[in-house]
């Protein structure tokens, strides 16, 4: 029994399991049992419940009877009970409260990148793999199957808007129940994983036992079916697997002395040191990928399917270890957005502390900008796609999530770069979280010398703006292809603001792109990153207005980088917008006279 409302208690929380069963048809004869499902109940005990299409859950008297508080996903091997629904016997359908699917779909599962669809057979007596995770935010169940010998699938067989929130009881019962007809099949379940606020534990498919050989009975044999046995030992085994699964767990805690600590309430899906090391190599310098000042990362494959990962294996001895450990879960591990990198889960085994995220394959932008292999230039259509992948991610961070996230450490070597030349931003391990109607009360300057605004040097308080500063430096980079600081009188900002100033901006352009850009284009582009530096916190543009300037929607008019400007510009609905005059003073000598050593 497990507590699945969080509070306030109108609310569902979000769960995830995933199993691997068998449905063995009876070897006297074609197979006539009705599937399985995977149940969430307020009790075990289901009086009256009918065989057969019920599934041991319901009768004709209470089928789609609110009052029920049952939720199923059903894997159902014959026609279903209304026709129009479930439409083919080997479907998986999505129930609440009776066996009416409120979403159905045939069996079938797409390999791992790949479109084309194969039907999966499920009474034929092979293992399968099944992934149900619901969203209690978005209030969205996904459904996915594959063969078990099949690493998951990327998308999942059914996507359904759902609110469990009437449905689902404070306290719920998990697990399993099977039906026939007059004649046997038999359910298996191979093995299963659970958990409440984050991703359920992957299944090591190789360790799990194959379901039983099935014997026919000997000809003379009287019949000896119980359909009440068929229904109620599945489920009931299952709810006692549960428990006892539950309860190992509190026990390998406490014999570990690893008590729950606050920040893992809300964390994603926990690995196993052994799965991180094998996936790792055991941490070979072979699979070294990148390092910095809190650790090192690793590429990894996990052994039980096949994935590729990555792995930051954090020094726990450095000052700030454990600090960025526990700020990198706690926001990353809830943050979901394309331009973000997405963190599967972590692992803490005394003196270790591993993150583990998707593997990027083409690295950081720092790599790709400044030591690109063979020779490769980014050209300007990816320099801007990558520039606005980072400004969607900052704006998801600043304002589109449920709180405030700021960053602080926006740089090239936390920007990664998928396959598809998409932007991701990662690194949060300096990131801090607040609500959206307080403000920041951060009192420390970190970050990485050339990206920290003149504001956060002098008062150790991050903000959105000093993301945004940060980014405009980014801005830069990428239209100029050079460093924030080359030596000690080389500054990127200022040598811009001069080429600006002489009325010749293009001339900071990068030279490797061989005047192969749009010049109104990179001129806008040299504007805003001027822009978002600029040293007049206010004077700067909220990261919603970037992307607005990116996408063409917004246009600055006119524009003065200097000391004592005023900025202006139109939005697409006409409206004219002023931004005050700055009141820094001078840009070099502010910069060369900070020197501590905040870079990682």
């Amino acid at each position: 029994m497990f507590d699945i409302k969080s509070e306030p208690v109108s609310d569902v929380s979000s769960f995830s399991t995933s199993f691997v069963f068998a449905i063995v048809p009876s070897s006297s004869g074609p197979p006539v049992g009705y599937g399985l499902a995977f149940v969430m109940a307020p009790s075990t005990q289901f009086p009256d419940a009918a065989s057969e299409h019920y599934l041991g859950l319901f009768n004709p008297s209470n089928n789609g009877d609110p009052s029920n508080h049952i939720f199923a996903v059903e894997f159902d091997t014959v026609n279903g009970h209304d026709d129009e629904t479930n439409f083919k016997g080997n479907h998986v359908g999505i129930n609440k409260n009776g066996v009416r699917s409120s979403a159905s779909e045939s069996a079938e599962y797409s390999d791992y990148g790949s479109d084309v669809k194969t039907e999966v057979y499920l009474d034929t007596g092979d293992l399968i793999q099944a992934w149900i995770d619901y969203d209690g935010r978005s209030k969205v169940v996904n459904v996915t199957i594959a063969p078990a010998s099949v690493i998951r699938p990327t998308e999942p067989l059914i996507s359904y808007p759902i609110n469990l929130t009437s449905v689902l009881n404070e306290r719920m019962f998990v697990g399993f129940s099977a039906s026939t007809g007059k004649e046997t099949s038999f359910h298996y379940i191979s093995g299963w994983s659970f958990a409440i606020n984050e991703s359920a534990p992957q299944l090591d498919v190789s360790q799990l036992p194959p379901p039983l050989k099935v014997q026919s009975p000997p000809p003379s044999s009287p019949s000896t079916f119980n359909p009440l046995v068929t229904v109620v030992v599945p489920i009931l085994s299952a709810m006692t697997l549960m428990l006892i699964l539950f309860l190992a767990s509190i026990f390998r805690r406490r014999l570990r002395g690893e008590n729950l600590e606050e920040w893992e309430r809300d964390c994603p899906h926990r690995f196993s040191y052994r799965d991180l090391y094998k996936a790792t190599k055991g941490f070979k310098d072979s699979e070294l990928i990148g390092s910095g000042g809190f650790g090192s990362v690793y590429r990894g494959v996990l052994p039980s399917t096949g994935c590729e990962i990555a792995v930051k294996k954090i020094t726990r001895n450095a000052s700030q270890g454990m600090r960025e450990f526990a700020a990198e879960i706690e926001s990353l591990g809830r943050l979901r957005h394309k331009n973000l990198v997405n963190l599967q889960g972590w692992c803490k085994k005394q003196n270790d502390l591993l993150l583990v995220y998707d593997y990027v394959p083409n690295g950081s932008l720092d790599s790709l900008l400044y030591h690109p292999k063979d020779n490769l230039v980014l050209n300007w259509e990816q320099r801007i796609n990558i520039l606005k992948g980072v400004a969607g991610g900052l704006l998801y961070l600043h304002e589109e999530w449920e709180q405030v996230v700021i960053h602080r450490d926006v740089k090239p070597s936390n920007i990664l770069i998928d396959i598809s030349m998409n932007a991701r931003l990662s690194d949060f391990g300096l990131a801090r979280l607040y609500d959206h109607d307080q403000i920041s009360h951060t009192t420390s300057v970190v970050g990485t010398i050339g990206y920290i605004s003149p504001e956060l040097a002098r008062t150790g308080k991050a903000s959105k703006t000093t993301d945004v500063f940060a980014y405009g430096v980014l801005i830069l980079e990428m239209a100029c292809g050079r460093r924030p600081l080359e030596s000690d009188i080389f500054i990127l900002v200022d040598w811009v603001m001069e080429c600006y100033e002489k009325g010749r901006v293009l001339d900071a352009a990068d030279p490797k792109l061989n005047g192969i850009y749009d010049m109104v284009e990179m001129e806008m582009v040299l504007k805003l990153g001027l822009l978002c530096s600029h040293y007049n916190p206010e004077s700067r543009p909220s990261m919603r207005q970037v992307t607005r300037f990116l996408n063409g929607e917004d246009q600055i008019l006119a524009f003065d980088p200097s000391p004592y400007s005023q900025i202006t510009f139109q939005s697409s609905s006409g409206f004219t917008q002023f931004i005050p005059p700055s009141s820094r003073t001078s840009t070099a000598s502010f910069l060369s006279s900070t020197s501590i050593d905040v870079g990682r």
